[in-house]
């Protein structure tokens, strides 16, 4: 079991710009490690640690940028609670695999990194 308090830690040393890239970075993997399927445990982990990030950032974000925060991890949860039958089934998996994508370009986009 991680120990989340020490992920805390060091997550939060960062600036919100750095926070966001860090979050688009994991949902960009999300992406990239759906296709293979020996992955579930590794996304299922990179799910379970958006929503962490999410709940780090998101209090200190604009209010417009906490609100699509939130609305992301929503939708992590969503899958997180369907996640063996998303898993089992190539269509979805890759929904959620190019859903990834979309909210990783996203959150990059919010980061203000790339200008």
């Amino acid at each position: 079991m991680r120990d989340w308090t020490v992920i805390q830690e060091w997550y939060v040393r960062d600036e919100l710009p750095i926070r966001l890239g860090g979050l688009a970075a994991n949902l960009a993997r999300i992406k990239s490690f759906s296709s293979p399927t020996a992955n579930r445990e590794a996304v299922e982990g990179l799910i379970d640690e958006n929503k962490f990030l999410i709940e780090w950032t998101a209090p200190e974000a604009d209010i417009d940028t906490a609100a699509e925060l939130v609305e992301l991890q929503i939708q992590l949860a969503v899958w997180q609670r369907s996640w063996a039958s998303i898993w089992a089934d190539t269509v979805q998996r890759m929904q959620v695999a190019e859903q990834s994508r979309i909210w990783s370009e996203r959150v990059l986009d919010m980061s203000g990194l790339l200008q």
